[in-house]
């Protein structure tokens, strides 16, 4: 049994304006096969895609909070023009600068139109062929336990992993990574960005599901009613899915 990332999921009270911005920053296109907006490489909807990971943007009614969110996305460059190129574009688009506490560093932490936080890296080697989304980056007080978890919870390849700082990725060497960095703090309100997970053709879902709770995950209640995907929290708190296969 086996469990992938499949997407990113970002609330939002205007899918469809959020969807469009991040088709616009990704070079990706924006689909809406329902109420959420999805987006992904362009060329028509493929889902799930063999090596991105999408963005999928629902609809809620409340907006986001002043708090930080703890998931996020770092989008790669391959130069220092390109860097600055994206900023501008993404500005253009509708982002806005954030201030996290980053102080003096080399890439741009930007925020889309409901502010959603996320960075624009400096060009780096190991994200030269992830596509446009380097990493989704998690905040965590305990990365070696999130490894711990989370390595087994989906078939991606553990990378790296220290006091500061764990990595995950495809085993296919494809697409962007998944980290988990160290972060003063533990989580204090519901994500508004989580990970979506889905089993492979054959697989049972509720199985999983089960299996993901003998690692250390608990069942979470988010009014999500009669549903076919099931919410849980991660040994931290983060919210993900894992989604019926279709």
């Amino acid at each position: 049994m086996a469990l992938r990332p499949v997407h990113v999921n970002v609330k939002a009270v205007d899918a469809s304006a959020v969807g469009r911005f991040w088709a616009e920053a990704l070079g990706w296109s924006a689909y809406s096969p329902g109420v959420a907006t999805y987006v992904g490489p362009a060329g028509g909807l493929v889902w799930p895609h063999p090596v991105a990971v999408g963005v999928d943007v629902v609809p809620v009614p409340e907006p986001k909070t002043a708090a930080k969110n703890r998931v996020h996305l770092d989008l790669a460059t391959t130069s220092a023009a390109h860097q600055a190129e994206l900023v501008a574009h993404l500005e253009a688009l509708g982002a806005t600068p954030a201030d996290v506490g980053q102080g003096d560093v080399p890439w741009t932490v930007l925020a889309d139109p409901e502010g959603n936080e996320f960075c624009v890296l400096e060009p780096r080697e190991v994200y030269r062929d992830t596509g446009p989304i380097a990493a989704v980056v998690v905040d965590c007080v305990d990365p070696r336990a999130m490894a711990r978890f989370w390595g087994e919870a989906v078939d991606w390849t553990l990378h790296e992993v220290s006091d500061d700082h764990a990595v995950l990725r495809s085993a296919r060497d494809a697409g962007p990574y998944l980290e988990f960095l160290r972060t003063p703090g533990g989580k204090t309100v519901p994500d508004r960005v989580h990970l979506d997970l889905l089993p492979y053709a054959g697989d049972d879902k509720a199985a999983e599901a089960a299996r993901l709770r003998a690692l250390g995950a608990t069942d979470l209640d988010i009014g999500q009613g009669d549903v076919p995907w099931t919410c849980l929290a991660d040994p931290e708190g983060h919210e993900f899915c894992v989604l019926a296969p279709s």
